[in-house]
């Protein structure tokens, strides 16, 4: 049967390369096709239109005659063409239309998951109004029949509630009901429970692949389309549709498993798309659906598979992101600075994903080149012009409101209260958020990078407030680059991030009864052999036969086990001979059999002390805090632990080669081992390799990485672990101890030898149940002013309580 066409380009504006075709009219009823990719597509970009501008003009125009039919046809290019066929026509006249239109022949049309039959008229398949038909070649078979059904039955039912139709209604009632079930499907697919739902050969795939094909049908059978327009019209059951749009947005497992919440992406994404465009940022559907794409873009696992590209991805989410970098700028810009916390997250995930993407694109440690953000590329408006320019923006609006804190800094110390203040600087830590998103920039774009370095060396004292203030959150890691910033506050905030924070209810706590008397060796028991995750959640020990119980006795308990611990009669550690509160390792303690337990008890015992906050009065050498902290050793780092040693291997330095002959070294060195002596070789063959000038250097650092790291490094190994089972992220170990230097572990952990300022002291006391200005507390103050207090082994700010 012939067919005639007259085609125009429905939506010029949206997309530019779709045909135009024209052939010959014919002599019975009427074929015409409208050729525009994305003119009504549901699942494409420009399905938008519909929606928006082009659909209103399509709701507008006259209904077509009874005896046409308007439907729209998605080629195998991915373009729309909406058409207009006569009731009498058959697929097969439409399929040979396609054909000398330039799709190709051997073609065949799906709706609804089925394969239509070329000789069934429009009149006997009933197709409703506005459906959409999918062109394939050479189909065969058609994957997740039931699944096409379904998300045509909820197009179809949200279309007919649009229009009134008399026989839609009741069916519209239930929308809602018919997404969950598609949702459960598309999960119940996931766990292989239909069998038609295995590949083409009947093998499995990976878990999530259903649940993306399912919500790409979902998308290409035109549901999302046809629930916004339903939600949007004037029609008594947009409610439905909108609690069926909710179902994608829901975090209640038993609507959206987790397997498919992932996956919604492109779903999400395409309700963003059709609400912003017809309804306008501000409706307050649109602003879930993006907040929710924002979510499962940044926690998903994987991407669907539509997704893959960085390029594409990012090209689709930055009209998002650019809205909600808009609504942080203008927080910022305000009186209060302030910007709500469901606002930051939004923009932190869109960012994250962004930064995730365009380091992919980079592929690659180095950073984006110049050349494609530059202001050259301004003409071009690349997604790298425009991430970068948002980037640059907002690293100026945060320079200005750092410069306002600073302002703000003399007003909080001296007319407001500790407390107080800890709190105002506290409630501002969305801009040290602000600035870690501008951090993970600085990674892409080298000069974000430079210009954050200034900012944050422009307002250092602002900066230390909101770390000192900051509540716990292990994004502000980054702030470790800039330690030399960072004042001791500042870093021990950071690092104590690091540890957990314990639970005051008893019932989270690990209990310990211990003997005085047993005191090392019940400890070990108690510590060592329990789970690191219980120990994580705090301690409570009692003393057997004492009643008195509380923070007071936790801390005598570590620091009477601190001091069995580093005697020098347990071996495991030698005390520095310059310093005795500082230890390294004993290489001589496999004198004992439990020793190796033992360190990882040590390890464990100094991780706590850190955590529960208190100064032990024992400090760990140098040697020791750079193996925890991954570094190498050099000579001058070993002068507090072995003077003689160190000043060994410098006159070594300064000799001559005769005297170098003369001392007959080759590369080894003597150590005791149960009472023997032994020859160890610092090199294979090393007895037998002179030391001279030439190599006394690398002679040098073999003995001292053989002494204090290769001879006692079972023991590290143990120490380490121990430490490293206390921390919330043991994967962080090293950034622990990168953000501190090794007077700062000794502060934390020691105490101070300095003696307490007593001003200092006076304003970081806080009363409980009592005035500054109380008889007693003034009293207090003149007795501690007559006295001269030292605090070592205690905390200078630790406060009267």
């Amino acid at each position: 049967m012939s067919a005639a066409l007259a085609c125009h380009r429905r939506n010029p504006k949206r997309r530019r390369d779709a045909p135009d075709h024209a052939l010959p009219p014919s002599s019975k009823q009427p074929l015409m096709a409208h050729a525009g990719a994305g003119a009504a597509e549901p699942s494409s970009s420009a399905s938008a239109s519909a929606s928006g501008a082009d659909g209103a003009s399509a709701a507008a125009a006259p209904p077509p005659s009874p005896r046409e039919a308007h439907f729209f046809v998605r080629a195998t290019d991915s373009k729309t063409i909406a058409m207009h066929a006569g009731w009498d026509d058959t697929i097969g006249a439409v399929l040979d239309h396609l054909g000398a239109c330039g799709y190709g022949r051997d073609l065949r049309l799906l709706y609804a998951g089925r394969q239509l039959a070329p000789e069934a008229t429009l009149a006997e398949l009933r197709l409703p109004q506005d459906s959409t038909l999918h062109l394939a070649a050479r189909l065969r078979s058609t994957q997740h029949p039931h699944a096409w059904q379904l998300a045509a039955h909820i197009a179809a039912t949200a279309a007919g509630a649009e229009s009134g139709a008399a026989s839609v209604p009741a069916a519209a009632f239930s929308l809602d009901e018919l997404v969950k079930d598609f949702i459960l499907r598309a999960h119940r697919a996931n766990l292989g429970l239909f069998r038609q739902d295995r590949g083409a050969a009947g093998e499995d795939r990976a878990t999530g692949d259903h649940a993306a094909e399912y919500l790409d049908i979902f998308l290409q059978a035109g549901a999302a389309l046809a629930l916004v327009r339903l939600y949007l019209s004037k029609s008594a059951f947009r409610s439905y549709a909108e609690s069926a749009i909710k179902c994608f947005i829901a975090t209640d497992s038993s609507s959206l498993p987790m397997d498919v919440l992932v996956l919604t992406a492109p779903v999400l994404l395409e309700f963003c798309r059709l609400l912003s465009m017809a309804a306008g940022k501000k409706e307050l559907l649109y602003r879930s659906c993006r907040r929710s794409l924002a979510s499962v873009l940044s926690t998903g696992p994987r991407l669907p598979p539509t997704m893959n590209s960085p390029t594409r991805l990012i090209e689709q989410i930055l009209p998002f992101a650019c809205e909600t970098v808009d609504v942080v700028l203008e927080g910022l810009a305000s009186m209060s600075m302030m910007v709500s916390p469901i606002d930051l997250d939004e923009f932190s995930n869109f960012f994250k994903v962004m930064c995730q993407q365009a380091r992919h694109w980079i592929s690659g440690e180095g950073w984006m080149p110049r050349n494609l953000y530059s202001r050259e590329s301004e003409r071009g408006n690349t997604w790298m012009w425009r991430f970068y320019n948002m980037s640059m923006d907002m690293l100026k609006r945060l320079d200005e409101c750092l410069k306002r804190l600073e302002m703000d800094l003399s007003l909080s110390s001296d007319s407001i209260g500790v407390t107080e203040g800890q709190t105002i600087w506290a409630a501002r830590s969305h801009i040290l958020v602000v600035l870690t998103e501008l951090d993970f920039i600085s990674a892409i774009y080298e000069e974000v990078g430079h210009n954050l370095q200034l900012v944050l060396m422009a307002h250092r004292a602002p900066l230390n407030a909101l770390v000192r203030c900051s509540k716990r959150n292990e994004r502000l890691h980054w702030l470790v680059k800039h330690k030399n910033l960072l004042c001791f506050e500042a870093r021990r905030n950071l690092v104590f991030m690091m540890l957990p924070e314990g639970k005051d209810d008893f019932g989270e706590l690990h209990e310990m009864l211990i003997d005085r008397s047993h005191l090392l060796d019940e400890s070990f028991n108690y510590i060592a052999q329990a789970r690191h995750s219980e120990l994580r959640g705090g301690l409570f020990m009692e003393f057997k036969n004492e009643e008195a119980t509380g923070p007071g006795v936790l801390r005598e308990w570590f620091c009477l086990v601190c001091q069995a611990l580093f005697s020098p009669k347990q071996v495991l550690f030698s005390p520095c001979p310059e310093d005795k509160r500082r230890f390294y390792l004993n290489e001589t303690s496999a004198v004992d059999p439990l020793h190796l337990k033992y360190f990882t008890f040590a390890g464990r015992i100094i991780g706590l002390a850190l955590m529960h906050k208190v100064q032990v009065g024992i400090v760990l050498d140098r040697t020791l805090f750079l193996h925890l902290a991954g570094r190498s050793i050099t000579l001058e780092d070993i002068s507090v632990a072995d003077p003689v040693k160190y000043a060994s291997c410098k006159r070594i330095l300064e000799m001559n080669a005769a005297e170098i002959d003369d001392l007959y070294l080759t590369f080894s060195r003597g150590a005791h081992e149960l009472g023997t002596r032994e020859t160890i070789d610092l090199c294979p063959g090393g007895q037998d390799i002179s030391v001279n000038i030439r190599n006394r250097e690398q002679y040098i650092d073999l003995l001292i990485k053989n002494t204090f790291v290769d001879s006692i490094s079972a023991q590290l190994t143990h120490f380490t672990q121990g430490f490293t089972d206390i921390l919330v992220n043991p994967d962080r170990r090293k950034e622990f101890f990168e953000c501190l230097d090794l007077e700062d572990l000794d502060r934390l952990l020691g105490g101070s030898n300095d003696t307490i300022n007593l001003q200092d002291w006076k304003s970081h006391t806080q009363y409980n149940g009592y005035k500054e200005k109380d008889r007693l507390i003034t009293w207090f103050w003149k007795q501690s002013s007559a006295c001269q207090w030292s605090n070592r082994g205690s905390s200078s700010s630790s406060g009267l309580q």
